[in-house]
């Protein structure tokens, strides 16, 4: 088969709705759990430990685009998300614990 052959094939027909009476994709979340790309990675870079005072700052602008504040904005959010607990529990029981206590202190 050559190159024109292979894309010339059409595309199987789809006879009905993939999710009959689910809501439509674009209103689904996404992931397994309900926490988008942007969320997971959040959670993810929080996770991860740093060597340096800013090294974690560089990597919220580099990583993910965002300032230092937007950061923190949307994990303090994500803390209050049962889908965040069920995806990272022991980071996120961990940093409701410190925030938490920073409240207390206040």
């Amino acid at each position: 088969m050559g190159a024109d052959e292979e894309t010339a094939r059409p595309e199987p027909e789809r006879t009905g709705p993939e999710q009959p009476d689910g809501p439509e994709p674009q209103d689904r979340p996404a992931g397994p759990v309900g926490l988008d790309a942007r969320d997971r990675a959040v959670l993810a870079l929080e996770a991860r430990s740093w060597r340096t005072a800013g090294a974690k700052e560089r990597a919220v602008r580099e990583e993910l685009g965002l300032s230092s504040t937007r950061y923190y904005q949307l994990l303090n959010g994500l803390l209050d998300r049962p889908e965040a607990l069920a995806h990272a529990p022991v980071l996120v029981n961990r940093l409701r614990r410190v925030r938490d206590a920073r409240r207390a202190a206040r």
